[in-house]
């Protein structure tokens, strides 16, 4: 009898995990099926505009912070080289600058794709095809967040 109930408890166990698993697990769990299949095509745009822009706005304000960090230390390094700080060797540069593009031309004449990317390719793009309207609203809501 003391085997019965150890069973039956796990088994409590398990139904009270289930309960109290988040929300975005039971929705992006691996091999959950296609959005389509689980919720109305209102909600699924719902869920896809808001989540889409969410993700543009905070692209967009970190993208501004990126540029002005960017082209703020491009000018000080400017002034830095014309006040006379920073001498910039110009020929170590172009060496550079030259062996970089044959690096990149030897990396592009292959143009083979490494598989574990290709896999992984595949399966955004089985994901984007099961679930269109989510994928839309996504999109959508994406380019309202970067244009507000």
């Amino acid at each position: 009898a003391g085997a019965k109930d150890d069973t039956f408890s796990t088994v409590l166990d398990l139904a009270e995990y289930t309960k109290n698993r988040p929300w975005w697990r039971k929705i992006f769990a691996p091999n959950s099926g296609s959005s389509a299949e689980k919720y109305n095509v209102a909600t699924q745009l719902v869920i896809g505009g808001v989540t889409g822009w969410c993700t543009g706005f905070i692209f967009q304000k970190v993208g501004k912070l990126a540029a002005t960090a960017v082209g703020g230390g491009f000018f000080l390094l400017q002034v830095a080289n014309h006040t006379g700080y920073i001498k910039v060797d110009w020929n170590l540069v172009q060496r550079d600058m030259d062996k970089a593009k044959q690096q990149l031309k030897f990396h592009t004449s292959g143009n083979k794709i490494h598989p574990e990317v290709k896999s992984r390719v595949d399966e955004v793009i089985i994901f984007l095809k099961k679930n269109v309207i989510l994928t839309g609203g996504f999109a959508g809501g994406f380019l309202l967040g970067m244009a507000s």
